[in-house]
């Protein structure tokens, strides 16, 4: 059973819709109505596991049996209908719709990015930008990698710029589109995204991120292209490190002996050139 990739949050309704259909039409069959619930849950928690990821698989498991218990949960239950549109109204006040297609609210773990000021050394005043800041967990662990530089932060959700700008004073804030955001100028772009909108990012940075200047992606590699770098301090959390200009097969990239004489780097035919050039200022 493989179920198709359409956009989120496509996946989980269609889940929660059809266990419904499921347990409603086993109730018109005559099936025990335990058996028909039982049939939902199965359902639901068949196509969460499929689920690329954890929070992912939460959601869409768990749609089915909590609106299950809205309905016949006992105190649950009695809640009245509009105490349910609370909840969605903030959801749609912390994560617009324009927003679906970006990572959820995750934040960079503490220590994801230990090591990156060494392995991507870079000037004072050099710009950095955290694509889709949040609450400003990915600024606090640039700023401790580079304190010199200017970071700057964008975020769609109105509520998550102010939560993030109050967080990081030290950084510039600003309430606005990561994809249609001027990455031109830029020294280093910053994400935590999500798988599907990788191919959306690299299409971007081949635009407009200019020969010197780095894409960092956290835990998600970016598709087709080789990384110069891998860092992970974080189990599970691994940080790629590109440079413009981008490389785009495993053979162009590779470190070869020549490419070792030409950087100063010791390295094998099997592992990837480290960064070297540092970024320019127009």
């Amino acid at each position: 059973m493989a179920m198709l990739n359409p956009r989120w949050p496509l996946p989980a309704l269609a889940t929660w819709l059809s266990a419904w259909v499921l347990v409603l039409g086993a109730q018109r069959l005559g099936v025990e109505p335990w058996v028909a619930v039982a049939t939902g849950l199965g359902w639901s928690l068949s196509w969460g596991l499929q689920q690329s990821q954890r929070w992912r698989r939460l959601m869409v498991s768990a749609g089915f049996p909590l609106s299950w218990l809205m309905l016949h949960g006992g105190p649950v239950g009695a809640w009245p209908a509009w105490a349910w549109l609370v909840p969605l109204a903030v959801l749609a006040l912390l994560y617009p719709r324009s927003t679906w297609g970006d990572a959820p609210l995750f934040p960079t773990p503490k220590n994801a990015l230990q090591g990156l000021g060494q392995a991507l050394p870079l000037p004072a005043g050099a710009r950095v930008l955290d694509a889709g800041c949040g609450l400003g967990d990915g600024l606090l662990a640039l700023h401790r990698e580079y304190p010199q530089a200017h970071l700057q932060g964008l975020e769609w959700s109105a509520p998550l710029r102010l939560a993030c700008a109050w967080r990081c004073g030290f950084a510039q804030v600003q309430r606005a589109d990561i994809w249609a955001a001027d990455w031109s100028q830029l020294d280093v772009v910053y994400l935590f995204q999500r798988p599907e909108s990788m191919p959306k990012a690299r299409d971007k940075a081949l635009r407009e991120l200019r020969p010197g200047a780095w894409l960092v992606s956290l835990e998600f590699e970016v598709p087709g292209w080789t990384p110069h770098t891998k860092l992970e301090t974080v189990p599970g959390k691994p940080v790629w490190l590109y440079q413009a200009p981008f490389g785009t097969t495993a053979s162009t990239n590779r470190c070869t002996a020549a490419k070792a004489r030409a950087c100063g780097q010791q390295c094998q035919a099997s592992t990837a050139c480290a960064p070297t050039r540092q970024p320019s200022h127009s």
